[in-house]
């Protein structure tokens, strides 16, 4: 079997899922192997997300872990047989391996929940925004790389699955651009913002005794909330956690987030005014 020389996040996220199971059950990589018939070396691949698992060897991994979730069981198989060449593959070589993967992640996506702090969430921003957006990004970047970006952005921003951005009210003054991008970009959030599977909040400047707005996250729905997973922007790329504890942690910051924001109306309001301070 050839081995994968780069992994994708979600094949690793499979892979991760299988790992846990067997250290849940108490077995070590060469335990499980003697009981599956197989090595630990290859094991160790699957586990690693090097090789792929058929249905038939997935189900039988699940039996020999105890694994009685068959609704988690089905989800990792549909994690496995996927064969899906999404749009995204076109990009690939000209695009860091994460933009790939969240797109990826995007596309089997149930739901999306994004908190925003100092910038627009990509997938309501205009091209000319994101464009002052990467423009800023160290190291420079040429301008033939900029445009990919922004036609990689403005293809995920064709997702219909429901979304909820919280974006702080620092978001939507600073001026990543001019006062015309500015502007034409808040229209845009209010645009969006009208779209039945949109909903848009504002955490005021304002508001009182609320820290918990100083965290710029996106939360993916999985197929089973226990397949979630939390993207975290970083200086080397988009960061995937995916453990309970993470789970736990950052559902918890988003209600909070959540609750302390203005309702969609407010939020709508909101910025129409900051529109016209423009």
């Amino acid at each position: 079997m050839v081995l994968r020389r780069e992994p994708t996040a979600r094949q690793m996220r499979l892979a991760t899922e299988l790992r846990r199971l067997r250290e849940t059950a108490g077995l070590s990589a060469t335990e499980a192997a003697a009981l599956l018939g197989t090595s630990r070396v290859q094991i160790s691949q699957i586990e690693a997300g090097l090789v792929g698992v058929s249905e038939q060897r997935l189900r039988r991994f699940a039996s020999h872990y105890a694994c009685t979730d068959e609704e988690f069981i089905d989800a990792l198989v549909a994690m496995a047989i996927d064969r899906t060449r999404g749009w995204w593959e076109e990009y690939r070589g000209l695009l860091p391996t994460s933009f790939l993967d969240l797109s990826e992640l995007e596309h089997h996506a149930r739901f999306q929940r994004h908190v925003a702090i100092l910038y627009v969430p990509g997938l309501l921003q205009t091209e000319d925004y994101s464009r002052a957006v990467f423009s800023s990004r160290l190291p420079e970047l040429t301008s033939d790389e900029i445009e990919v970006r922004i036609q990689h952005r403005k293809a995920r921003q064709q997702v219909t699955i429901p979304y909820e951005a919280v974006i702080h009210e620092a978001a939507l003054r600073i001026r990543v651009g001019d006062r015309a991008t500015s502007r034409v970009q808040l229209a845009r959030l209010v645009e969006f913002s009208e779209a039945d599977h949109v909903t848009v909040r504002v955490i005021p400047l304002d508001l009182d005794g609320f820290a918990g707005a100083s965290s710029t996250m996106a939360y993916v729905g999985g197929p089973l909330s226990r397949l979630d997973t939390v993207v975290r922007d970083a200086l080397h790329g988009s960061a995937f956690l995916d453990s309970e504890a993470q789970l736990d942690t950052y559902r918890t910051s988003f209600r909070k987030v959540e609750g302390a924001s203005l309702d969609p109306g407010q939020s709508r309001e909101f910025i129409h005014r900051l529109t016209k301070e423009l």
